[in-house]
């Protein structure tokens, strides 16, 4: 799944490297528009519907915590 969403960041910023960032929100990589963005992608991908609730900056700053948030979600690893 993390290759996925990696995929899907690198389509959004193509000129980042996600791999060096700690946090990709704080790092200045995600912005609102990229996570509304990104979400969208998620949702297409697994079929999920991610919770209104659930869009705050922790959810969007690694891998691991997008991939936690689709699963949380209801999608498949």
């Amino acid at each position: 799944m993390n290759s996925d969403i990696l995929s899907m960041l690198e389509e959004i910023k193509p000129e980042f490297d996600f791999n060096d960032s700690e946090d990709f929100v704080m790092d200045g990589l995600l912005d609102s528009f990229d996570i509304i963005t990104l979400i969208s992608m998620l949702e297409e991908k697994y079929g999920i519907t991610i919770d209104g609730l659930d869009i705050v900056p922790e959810n969007f700053s690694s891998l691991d915590s997008i991939a936690n948030l689709v699963v949380k979600s209801g999608g498949k690893a």
